[in-house]
């Protein structure tokens, strides 16, 4: 084994176990040339065959200002600065594969924001999706986001109750009691377009997502849906 090997096997060893898991799907099931969306300081450990070009909307410095909570870690750098969410600058049916880890919940529509993953990727190309299981995380006390819901940000373009997204945020998961206090709290995210957690699921409710996925047309099939800890991975393949 080269040294180069040897490092890379051993701090893969060092892992915590979940991301070991993700190394393991994603040596299944990507190859070839994709993007990864919003990697920052967690990007998908991929097999060598697969060659990655990292999508975000800001550059690493601007990055460290909007999470301040990140410093001292590393963050991968993007070569592509985009929305997430649009991929604007990504053309129809151009990648092998595209990976979202825990982004797809900070997305205002998620809906429009699968349906663009799908778009870009080749037929026959893989969509890896981590997302968290609200009932292991932060979100535990947040309501589930119904389908509904998400059709309405589909249908408006996601901007929908902007400040009651924040105002939950602020008080399920900061934890901030009082008006006064709520509303300095939610106007300092929202002047900063702090990236919060829009949109919580369980398993159950991101099965229904992609039912609905199918049912708007979307050809794909659903090659590995599985509890990963704290999150849930699913992964896609776009049809022929």
């Amino acid at each position: 084994m080269s040294l180069q090997r040897f490092v890379g096997a051993l701090s893969a060893r060092r892992q915590p176990p979940f991301l070991r898991r993700r190394a393991a799907i994603a040596r299944r099931f990507l190859n070839g040339s994709g993007v990864e969306i919003g990697g920052l300081n967690a990007p998908l450990d991929v097999p060598g065959s697969a060659q990655v070009r990292y999508v975000d909307r800001a550059s690493v410095e601007e990055l460290r200002e909007h999470y301040p909570e990140l410093a001292g870690q590393s963050l991968v750098e993007p070569d592509i600065l985009d929305d997430g969410e649009r991929l604007g600058t990504i053309g129809d049916g151009v990648e092998d594969f595209v990976i979202a880890n825990h982004f797809l919940e900070h997305c205002q529509n998620p809906i429009g924001a699968l349906e663009n993953m799908l778009r870009v990727l080749k037929p026959g190309g893989v969509l890896y999706l981590a997302i968290p299981d609200k009932r292991f995380t932060f979100d535990k006390e947040r309501p589930v986001t119904t389908i509904e819901h998400l059709l309405e940000h589909a249908d408006n373009g996601g901007d929908v109750d902007r400040r009651a997204h924040f105002e939950e945020w602020v008080t399920l998961v900061d934890g901030v009691r009082g008006e006064a206090a709520v509303a300095e709290r939610v106007e300092t995210l929202m002047e900063r377009d702090y990236s919060i957690h829009y949109h919580v699921w369980t398993q159950a409710e991101l099965l229904e997502l992609l039912v609905l996925l199918g049912d708007r047309g979307h050809d794909f099939d659903v090659e590995l849906a599985v509890r990963n800890e704290h999150e849930n991975i699913f992964v896609l393949r776009k049809g022929r």
